[in-house]
């Protein structure tokens, strides 16, 4: 049974972005120190970010840094941050107000689709939820900075394009909430992870449906239910909870 929807606090904000980190950990798509997952403050002009050093299953509510959009720190005023992470949430919360949580990820199956031309091809029913809603930035520095590269990127973001794909890069995924951000990554990994078991040399010959059954399927997808992405989260939360107890046993 799916419980009703999160109430936002600072302290279940702080609590669901590190129960995020620790679930991504757990599905094996976090890249040692590099990549990062962040929530928007719930009143002021910040956000919550971990600390540059921590593998994700580090990562709880108690060590998350809370950060303003000129990238200076709030708490703990001492600590060490990603400032590529910043650079790229900075820029997309202050252009977006509606984007509660960004996760920026670098798996080897989203960095090799990102390689492609043709990038998410419409070969799935995964890949059916970012038909025609899928931006991409070209590779152009290890480091983004806010005033271009970030803002570059953010621009792209609106309410029909959630996902960018940074070409020979990673990904960026942006929800309303931390469970349809994470919704949209489970759903774009899988896509990726489709896409690179079949040979891109014979992409053309792939049976796929018309524009206006990906359409429609992606409608059929994006409003199967009212809080997108909750049962799901909530389900890999127990999962979370599950393996955590079998640690402590």
């Amino acid at each position: 049974m799916v419980k009703a929807r999160i109430m936002l606090t600072s302290e279940s904000i702080r609590s669901e972005l590190a129960k995020a980190y620790q679930i991504i950990a757990m599905l094996g798509w976090d890249d040692a120190t590099y990549t990062h997952l962040t929530h928007r403050h719930l009143t002021e002009p910040h956000f919550y970010i971990q600390p540059f050093g921590l593998l994700f299953e580090e990562v709880d509510e108690s060590c998350l840094v809370e950060m303003d959009f000129s990238g200076n720190l709030i708490a703990p005023k001492d600590a060490k941050i990603n400032q590529t992470g910043h650079a790229i949430h900075s820029a997309i919360y202050q252009a977006r107000p509606e984007i509660q949580a960004v996760f920026h990820l670098h798996t080897p199956e989203s960095i090799a689709v990102s390689a492609c031309p043709q990038g998410i091809l419409p070969i799935s029913q995964h890949a059916y939820h970012f038909y025609e809603r899928v931006g991409y930035f070209d590779y152009d520095a290890l480091t983004l900075h806010q005033d271009t590269q970030g803002k570059t990127i953010a621009n792209q973001i609106h309410a029909h394009v959630p996902i960018i794909m940074l070409r020979n890069h990673g990904t960026i995924v942006c929800g309303r909430t931390v469970q349809e951000a994470f919704f949209y990554q489970y759903h774009l990994q899988k896509a990726c992870e489709i896409q690179c078991l079949l040979d891109p040399l014979k992409a053309e010959s792939y049976v796929r449906p018309s524009d206006d059954v990906c359409r429609r399927a992606q409608r059929d997808i994006l409003n199967f239910e009212k809080d997108l992405g909750l049962r799901d989260w909530q389900a890999f939360s127990r999962k979370l909870a599950r393996k955590k107890a079998f640690l402590k046993s």
